[in-house]
């Protein structure tokens, strides 16, 4: 069988070619980030015994709303 030119790697030291090289310094943020529609994510760490006891996010998620509920409001908050 005859070998392919895909089967050699024109770069075979496995180094980035200069035209992947990236300036991290030049990149700017993606402005349709906010866009996607996608909900913000918030990161909490949990103390161990409360994480005994929730031990997913749809458990955490449900008694603090729970919890909201059984909060009063103040007089400029809207629920």
């Amino acid at each position: 069988m005859n070998k392919t030119p895909f089967e050699e790697s024109p770069n075979s030291d496995n180094e980035v070619l200069p035209e992947y090289d990236f300036d991290y310094q030049k990149a700017k943020p993606n402005r349709f980030a906010s866009r996607s529609g996608k909900k913000k994510l918030t990161v909490v760490v949990l103390d161990e015994d409360v994480a005994e006891v929730f031990t997913t996010p749809e458990s955490v998620n449900r008694m603090l709303r729970v919890l909201i509920e059984t909060m009063p409001q103040t007089k400029g908050e809207t629920a």
